[in-house]
């Protein structure tokens, strides 16, 4: 009922608007005005207003950095995530300094050349050194944020270290499963034709480097300090693994197996102490809007420190033990 209330009052002021407007007009030609006629005063007044835009826009602007930016990401809590934060940085330093340098001439130049009674512009057609200047300066600058972007890509694909942790994120709508290698660092080999509703990672039982692999719902571990790669496989549709405070997102392609890492460096108890919130976890989203229920595709990753890791993993159930039935008591005779 609110936004009911809402909605008719911003019709009845923007009818009130309308009727002031032609009150104004009928006002004129009763005076006769004729409104289609502009004067220089028209012109000087309009110049006027835009020069003082020009300090209401970068007010308003200041003010949405004072008040976004706090909000925005914490710290980031991967080596790559702070590589990537810089290289954002410093992509939007040299936007807000163009923007700043345009704005200022845009509107400084309406309001010192506004329309005046026998001025006219000065054909000026062409010019080969302000072609050279205005092309040649931003494919310099382009290069420079390119270059740096590459740079920044090469670091975060890679290939890892050999003591890596690996670990499979499988996306399917709609939620996460993620599969550690287990001691020999080795993922067991999966195929789609094998999958079961007691087997949906399609892992093939023949392939020994299965029996180690760990298995794992809803939240995973990860060492503070050791380099972990993902790799990233999907069932049914195009899904995106994004860890928004690792700064990390890789596409979970249909057909194919897509690859990212990065080294975490504070754990969740340490972010937790820095945002002075018990309740904040990591966490893993999915990017793409995958159907209906993709707002749920969620899982929690915490970082620990390498002994809390070990611990939680040696207390995970391997997928051997987990695809081996217990063993039957035996019956007491009579």
């Amino acid at each position: 009922m609110t936004k009911l209330f809402i909605y008719v009052a911003i019709t009845l002021a923007l009818f009130a608007i309308g009727y002031m407007v032609r009150v104004y007009e009928i006002a004129s030609n009763i005076r006769g005005k004729k409104q289609h006629i502009v004067t220089d005063e028209d012109n000087r007044k309009m110049g006027k207003l835009m020069f003082t835009f020009l300090f209401v826009l970068f007010a308003f602007v200041s003010w949405t950095l004072i008040t976004c930016v706090p909000k925005m990401l914490p710290q980031a809590a991967s080596e790559t995530g702070a590589t990537l934060d810089w290289l954002f940085n410093f992509n939007m330093a040299i936007l807000f300094f163009v923007f700043t340098i345009t704005h200022i001439f845009l509107f400084y130049f309406a309001y010192k050349y506004y329309g005046r009674t026998g001025r006219t512009a000065t054909y000026f057609p062409h010019n080969n050194k302000l072609e050279m200047i205005w092309t040649v300066i931003p494919a310099i600058v382009l290069a420079v944020i390119i270059i740096f972007g590459l740079k920044a890509w090469t670091k975060i694909t890679a290939p890892c270290s050999k003591d890596a942790i690996v670990i499979q994120l499988y996306a399917k709508q709609f939620d996460w499963t993620a599969r550690f290698a287990g001691k020999d660092n080795l993922l067991g080999e999966s195929n789609y034709k094998l999958i079961t509703d007691e087997n949906t990672l399609g892992m093939d039982n023949k392939d020994s480097k299965c029996n180690d692999d760990i298995i794992v719902k809803n939240e995973i571990h990860i060492p503070l300090g050791k380099e972990v790669e993902f790799k990233l496989n999907s069932r049914d549709v195009i899904h995106s693994a994004f860890m928004p405070h690792f700064r990390a997102q890789m596409n979970c392609v249909p057909g194919m197996t897509t690859m990212m890492h990065f080294t975490p460096i504070i754990t969740t108890a340490q972010m937790r102490e820095k945002l002075n919130n018990d309740k904040f976890d990591y966490i893993l989203l999915c990017n793409k809007i995958c159907g209906a229920s993709h707002y749920n595709m969620q899982m929690t990753i915490v970082v620990d420190t390498e002994d809390d890791y070990k611990a939680w993993l040696s207390k995970q159930p391997t997928y051997k033990q987990q695809i081996t039935p217990a063993a039957t008591p035996p019956v007491a005779s009579k």
